[in-house]
């Protein structure tokens, strides 16, 4: 049986303009029941257009099954064709066939993206196969943003008509990073123009009701005095003055342990790289790691600082071979610390004072009442420390505490699969887990109604991060808290991003009151000012990729600079996977650990990582193409030698030459001539 829809007055007040077709933005809070107007928005466009065909983007993998099994599919399942994709969906491969055989498709951006550029016949689709494209978090509507690449696709073919109507949705949309209620005034008329969007839309008639059924939880700053005396810290800041001393003549005077540091010091390997300079490139690796374990000090405890430590010269002692002077001063360092290090860390008395305050935040609402929490944090390693923290805390467990890490997806060893995600997210629904410690990735479009708690703690982010996780608060009588030192980042940064919330509120005002004609000229202008750049941009990317014959460029591995391969050994598989097809390629790498993915893929999968066999740096992985394996390499991990000099690019995209489409059959009947011969 398919469920009726009941929406309230302000639900429907806002989708007014949806509902007779134009192209809209809805500005509601977290929780206001944004997801249910846009089904039926859905539902009234499916029933009024026969053969319509409607899309629901989102940006994070775990809300493709929520807004099916929660929202599209309960509504709409009985009398319209439902289906959800994501990246472990095998039905990927024919996104082309399944949209052609479905009403609803609820998927992850990319996954249209992808579609749209990939021209096989049962991958391929059209944004004229669609007529209504409902673009979730719609505020990620910007710059290089995958939603972006779809709108700047839709706003280039206007001319040519048929496009689908757009329902964008949001609780913030943000400054863009302007400082100043007039950059924030642009920045909020620059999204309108990259959706296409005739209106923002938010409650006027009906704002009572909206302030009735989506109360605020009380923000509460739960500050700390400084640390007065961090001996493990300062012994960390004096081995990283002896690398300082040992590398010389560099200018950094960030202070340690800062996330100004962290720039400057990766800035710092990149120059080194490309200047050839290993030694210096090989001290500001490690003096990365010292930062982030000083930033971990700052944040958990000091005996997670020292396991980060520890974990990474394990690892590189492990897979490093031929030493030269500066790895053995580097490794001999840390060695000779060691047991001073852990004497410091065990003394209980130094340790990191905000974590006391956090038992407190805690214990205020899990000690009185069972409540539903969200503690975020910045790192997957910090929240993976808090866990552990929380885990041996008896106060805590006593309190009846129960929490679980919650990170983005990936590949990495240090990411969570995607059925880790779905399980961990289903326990807290349930009532298994009452508390998540979370990476970003639980702020936006968590259908958590219950979450009376909500701790933000060691976070720098900006306004629209703020709000989405105050949002995450609001059950009756609910607390959004900030854990930070008196005075610290933290805490100015959380004030900031109030004015700056309060800028993007006032210029969504401004671009409501506007005359229409008015907004309907800027827009257009706006229009053509991205066409323009973007094209010019293209031109440039065209222009760059000419700048040198692949044959003439050099790959070396970007830890120990050896050369180990040429620009015209790549070749590109569907437009995604950069390979070597080089069988000499073979002698300077080593294979590692299995790489597991969590989907499988219709015409390749993974094999073993793969990592230079001289000095043990991770390039890559093996993958195993149509029953070829080729080693599949990320270019981040090797500096280019052109024959101008040297540089280091992260992505291939930007290489300074051209490289060809993969040629299966070619490679195949080169590698083994005789195969077709009886």
């Amino acid at each position: 049986m398919e469920e009726e829809i009941t929406l309230f007055q302000y639900q429907e007040e806002v989708i007014q303009p949806a509902l007779e077709g134009r192209n809209i933005i809805v500005w509601l809070p977290t929780g206001a029941g944004k997801t249910r107007a846009a089904v039926y928005v859905a539902k009234r466009h499916l029933e009024s257009r026969p053969g319509s065909k409607v899309a629901v983007l989102v940006n994070k993998v775990h809300l493709v099954d929520q807004h099916y099994s929660k929202e599209f599919q309960p509504f709409l399942g009985a009398r319209h064709k439902v289906v959800s994709l994501s990246g472990d969906s095998i039905q990927t491969d024919f996104f082309g066939r399944v949209v052609q055989d479905n009403d609803v498709v609820i998927c992850t951006a990319q996954i249209l993206e992808n579609g749209l550029r990939n021209m096989e016949e049962d991958k391929h689709v059209e944004l004229t196969d669609f007529t209504l494209l409902i673009i979730d978090e719609c505020h990620h509507t910007h710059k290089d943003s995958v939603y972006n690449k779809i709108m700047q696709k839709y706003v280039e073919s206007k001319l040519r008509g048929g496009l689908p109507q757009v329902l964008g949705l949001t609780a913030s949309l943000g400054t863009g990073g302007a400082k100043t209620l007039q950059g924030a005034k642009e920045h909020v008329l620059q999204i309108c123009a990259n959706l296409d969007a005739l209106a923002i839309m938010s409650p006027k008639e009906n704002s009572p009701e909206l302030q009735t059924k989506v109360p605020k939880p009380q923000k509460k700053y739960d500050i700390i005095n400084v640390r007065l005396q961090d001996p493990f810290g300062d012994h960390l800041k004096w081995m990283m003055d002896q690398i300082h001393d040992f590398m010389s003549g560099n200018n950094i005077s960030r202070a340690f342990g800062s996330q100004e540091y962290e720039a400057d010091i990766v800035l710092l390997e990149k120059q080194a790289v490309e200047e050839g300079n290993r030694k210096q490139a090989q001290c500001a690796l490690h003096l990365r790691q010292f930062n982030d374990a000083l930033l971990i000090n700052d944040t958990v405890r000091m005996l997670d600082a020292l396991r980060l430590l520890q974990e990474f010269y394990s690892s590189q002692m492990e897979r490093r071979t031929g030493l030269d002077g500066t790895d053995r001063f580097l490794f001999m360092l840390f060695q000779e610390n060691i047991p001073e290090l852990q004497s410091l860390a065990a003394q209980t008395k130094f340790e990191n004072p905000k974590l006391e305050q956090l038992q407190r935040t805690l214990l205020q609402q899990f000690g009185k009442k069972a409540s539903r929490g969200i503690l975020f944090s910045k790192t997957r390693v910090s929240t993976h420390c808090l866990a552990n923290w929380v885990s041996t805390n008896q106060t805590l467990l006593d309190a009846g505490v129960k929490a679980a890490v919650l990170t983005g997806a990936g590949n990495h060893a240090s990411h969570m699969t995607q059925n880790d995600q779905r399980e961990t997210i289903k326990q807290f629904r349930d009532g298994s887990l009452n508390l998540l410690i979370s990476t970003s990735v639980a702020e936006e479009g968590l259908d958590i109604p219950e979450c009376n708690l909500v701790v933000r703690y060691g976070l720098l982010t900006n306004e629209i991060a703020m709000q989405q996780a105050s949002g995450r608060a609001r059950a009756e009588g609910s607390t959004y808290s900030v854990v930070a030192q008196s005075g610290g980042r933290e805490e100015q940064r959380e004030r900031t991003n109030e004015l700056l919330e309060q800028f993007s509120r006032t210029a969504i005002e401004h671009v409501q009151s506007m005359d229409p004609q008015d907004f309907q000229h800027q827009v257009a202008e706006l229009q053509r000012q991205s066409l323009i750049s973007r094209k010019l941009a293209e031109l440039q990317v065209e222009e760059r990729r000419h700048c040198y014959p692949a044959s003439s460029v050099q790959l070396h591995c970007r830890l120990c600079d050896i050369p180990v391969a040429h620009g015209s050994d790549m070749q590109l598989i569907n437009n995604t996977h950069y390979v070597n097809i080089n069988p000499n390629f073979e002698i300077y790498f080593k294979t590692g650990r299995k790489i597991q993915l969590d989907r499988s893929f219709e015409d390749w999968k993974p094999g073993h990582a793969i990592s230079c066999a001289g000095c043990g740096r991770e390039w890559g992985m093996e993958m195993i193409y149509k029953e070829v394996t080729l080693p599949n390499v990320a270019i981040k991990n090797f500096v280019l030698v052109t024959p101008d000099g040297r540089t280091a690019i992260k992505k291939w995209k930007n290489v300074p030459f051209c490289i060809e489409e993969f040629k299966y059959t070619d490679y195949v009947l080169n590698k083994f001539p005789d195969l077709l011969q009886d």
